[in-house]
C-alpha cells in the first residue's frame, strides 16, 4: 500500500529530474537561471529519493521495542 509520503517523494523526485534535464541543456555555469535550476533540482531528486525511501522502509519493517530486552 503506498502513502501520501511514497506518492508525494516520488513526484518530487521526477519533477527535480526534469528541473536537472532542463538545467543540463542550457548554459550552466554561464546563466545564474541554469545554475539555480540545477542547484534545485539537484536537491529536489534527493529530498524525494529520501522521502520515498524512508516511507517505504517504514512501511515494511516491524517496530523496533526497546523496552523488551533483559534490565542491566
Amino acid at each position: 500500500m503506498m502513502t501520501a509520503f511514497t506518492i508525494v517523494g516520488s513526484a518530487l523526485a521526477l519533477v527535480g529530474l526534469g528541473l536537472l534535464v532542463t538545467a543540463l541543456r542550457g548554459r550552466v555555469g554561464e546563466t545564474p537561471r541554469a545554475t539555480a535550476m540545477l542547484i534545485g533540482g539537484m536537491m529536489l531528486t534527493a529530498f524525494g529519493i529520501v522521502l520515498a525511501g524512508f516511507a517505504i522502509v517504514y512501511q515494511t519493517t516491524a517496530p523496533l521495542d526497546l523496552n523488551a530486552g533483559a534490565a542491566q
